[in-house]
């Protein structure tokens, strides 16, 4: 922008009043796509890859969670963005994201990490404990058991590694 540019804040801020562009947070904007209801939000991928300027990361929301069909109800408003660059919490456009530092990071979202991950995160989670646990008890029977302690093994926590060691296979 600046080989076009003396002004590169004052340009981008007049694509902003114009509607051209949109401003999601500091030096982040994106063109919003018209939609029939309006300006349709950024795609949270292309969002956070802009953010991070890296590709590597996976984001994962507790809603996620009721994929699993392990009877949890509950809908949460912020996403959690498992990455190798940032931590904290960040808004951007409208969204909350929880940027998580970790060392591993899967490359896909499967069935078997999201369980991994609602272990990790049952404390967080505004569920019924005692079901949920004995829902997620019976789903384990169902998967691939090697799978879930390779998982565990790379992403679980400690507490979460000793409960597949007490599910009995």
């Amino acid at each position: 922008m600046q080989k076009w540019s003396a002004s590169v804040d004052r340009h981008l801020q007049e694509l902003v009043t114009e509607g051209v562009l949109e401003k999601l947070s500091g030096g982040v904007y994106y063109v919003p796509k018209k939609s029939v209801f309006g300006k349709a939000p950024a795609d949270e991928k292309n969002l956070v890859r802009s953010f991070l300027k890296d590709s590597r990361f996976v984001i994962v929301s507790p809603n996620d969670y009721n994929m699993l069909g392990l009877g949890t109800t509950q809908l949460y408003n912020f996403r959690k963005v498992y990455n190798y660059k940032r931590h904290g919490s960040f808004k951007l456009g409208n969204r909350l994201f929880h940027f998580i530092r970790k060392q591993r990071v899967p490359d896909v979202l499967t069935a078997e990490f999201l369980l991994i991950d609602l272990l990790n995160n049952i404390n967080d989670l505004a569920e019924d404990q005692p079901s949920l646990l004995s829902n997620i008890v019976k789903k384990i029977k169902k998967m691939d058991a090697g799978k879930l302690r390779r998982l565990a093994q790379d992403y679980g926590t400690v507490g979460t590694r000793k409960f597949l060691e007490q599910v009995p296979a």
